[in-house]
Formats: structure tokens, C-alpha cells, sequence
């Protein structure tokens, strides 16, 4: 459909995962998509999927030098970014496994998650609008998740992080029709999704990886994970010229969860 056609898009920890495919449905919808992580390996070869329609750029989104130097590519590159996506983030429990929980968190874990969850979306909206300003148009769509609406006590600083996602997208939002601008805001909270971070958990393919899977979806209306592509499909939405009225609102992926109250977090 190439609903996309012409416009120019960024896309933080886009090396796997939801990144990977909001990069590609991008592409396949007509974007020019600036893949960006800090993964080299894995990046390299997404962009190198896009073909002609991608390419590479290491950004560590906490680093505001990083995001000056992503600017400076669109511009050698002469191109205007109509699309950012920041969706880079962490849990936490990444490499050795450390309590989360509000009591025995330690500052220094509780700062890294909020560090790239956080501070890198504060980042990534902030250069956003000033790469958008001058034409005075544009998508801004923050990764946050489903944690973000709802207290997670084994994983209270990930939870902290993304329920602050989901208040600064509105804060952004709210600025940038304030100044008059067509620069939209706003923010997409997947739960479940099936994604390479959960493969540790779920083990290898057998009965006991099935009867894992069915133990999490239990409390899933839809009684199954969701996919990658089922997020990207809703950000495609928003990044197209289809939503140009929805700005500063939240797009709960979930498969029913948060429409009742029985799901425990």
C-alpha cells in the first residue's frame, strides 16, 4: 500500500525484536528507515535487509553526543526525518539476574534502567522535535508497555521507567500543538510480546516450552502472546498520514488484559 511513500524514518533499538519489525514494516510501506542500535552485528544485517531502503547508524540512546551525531547523518544524508521511534529500552534484568523489587533494588540498577528507558526517550523526543520543527510536521512514537499502566512489584524501576514514557509522550504532545507544529506524539504499551528476550525463559521447543507458554498467556483474553508485527502494524498507523488527528493518546497491545480487572501484572 506504501502508505509510508517518501517520508523518512528513525528507529531506536531496532537490531530485534519490535525495533527490528517497525524498521522493516516501515520499509515495506515505502519509508527510508535509519536503522539504530547499539548492537552492531544484528543491526548491520537489518539494514542490510532493508536494501535501499535502510541504513546502519550505531546510537546508544543515552548518550546525547550519539543523538547529535544521528542528526548530523540525516542532514549529510539530505533528508528531513518525518518519523522517530524510540523504542531502545531494557528490563533490567539483562545478563546477571538482580531483585527488583521496591525494597532491594539498589540505586545504581534502578538508575541504569531508567537511564536508557527514560532518559533515552527524553533524548530521542527532544531531537525529534528539533529535526521536525522547520517543516512543522511529524511522528514522534514512544515504546512504553503495558508495565507502564500498572505496578509491577518484581519489576518496579522497569515499570517506574515506562509509566514515565507514557507521561512525557503527552507532555511532548501537548508542547508541540501548543506551538502551532503538525508534530504528533504519542505512545504504544505491548504486553506480551514474543519477542528474543523471552526465549530464556521459555526454553527450547518441546512440551515443556509449550506448557511454559500456556502458564504466561493464561491470564490473556486472546490466550496467546502477541506478535512483533502486530505492534509494528499499529505504529505504521500512527506514522502515516491516516493519524493526523491522534496525538498525545496511548495504544494498549495487549490481547484483552487491561480490559478486565482479574489479570494479575
Amino acid at each position: 500500500m506504501h502508505r509510508l511513500n517518501g517520508k523518512v524514518a528513525l528507529v531506536t533499538g531496532a537490531a530485534r525484536g519490535i525495533g527490528e519489525a517497525i524498521a522493516r514494516a516501515f520499509a515495506a510501506e515505502g519509508a527510508f528507515v535509519y536503522v539504530t542500535d547499539i548492537d552492531d552485528t544484528l543491526g548491520i544485517a537489518v539494514a542490510a535487509a532493508l536494501g535501499e531502503r535502510g541504513a546502519w547508524h550505531r546510537l546508544d540512546v543515552r548518550e546525547e553526543a550519539d543523538w547529535g551525531g544521528a542528526m548530523e547523518l540525516v542532514a549529510e544524508d539530505r533528508r528531513t526525518l518525518d518519523i522517530v521511534v524510540n523504542n531502545a529500552g531494557i528490563t533490567g534484568f539483562e545478563g546477571e539476574l538482580r531483585p527488583h523489587d521496591p525494597e532491594t533494588t539498589s540505586l545504581e540498577d534502578w538508575r541504569a534502567v531508567h537511564r536508557t528507558n527514560l532518559d533515552g526517550v527524553f533524548l530521542g523526543c527532544k531531537y525529534a522535535i528539533g529535526a521536525m520543527r522547520d517543516k512543522g510536521a511529524g511522528s514522534i512514537i514512544n515504546v512504553s508497555s503495558r508495565s507502564g499502566l500498572v505496578g509491577i512489584p518484581a519489576a518496579a524501576a522497569y515499570a517506574s521507567s515506562k509509566a514515565a514514557v507514557r507521561n512525557h509522550t503527552k507532555s511532548v504532545a501537548l508542547y508541540c500543538a501548543g506551538k502551532g507544529w503538525k508534530i504528533r506524539c504519542n505512545s504504544l504499551h505491548p504486553a506480551a510480546i514474543l519477542t528474543p528476550m523471552w526465549e530464556p525463559v521459555l526454553g527450547p521447543p518441546g512440551p515443556e516450552r509449550e506448557a511454559r507458554t500456556q502458564a504466561f498467556v493464561a491470564d490473556c483474553p486472546l490466550r496467546r502472546f502477541g506478535t512483533t508485527d502486530e505492534v509494528a502494524a499499529v505504529a505504521v498507523m500512527l506514522a502515516s498520514d491516516e493519524a493526523t488527528y491522534i496525538t498525545g493518546a496511548e495504544f494498549v497491545i495487549d490481547g484483552g488484559i487491561l480490559a478486565g480487572s482479574a489479570a494479575t501484572p
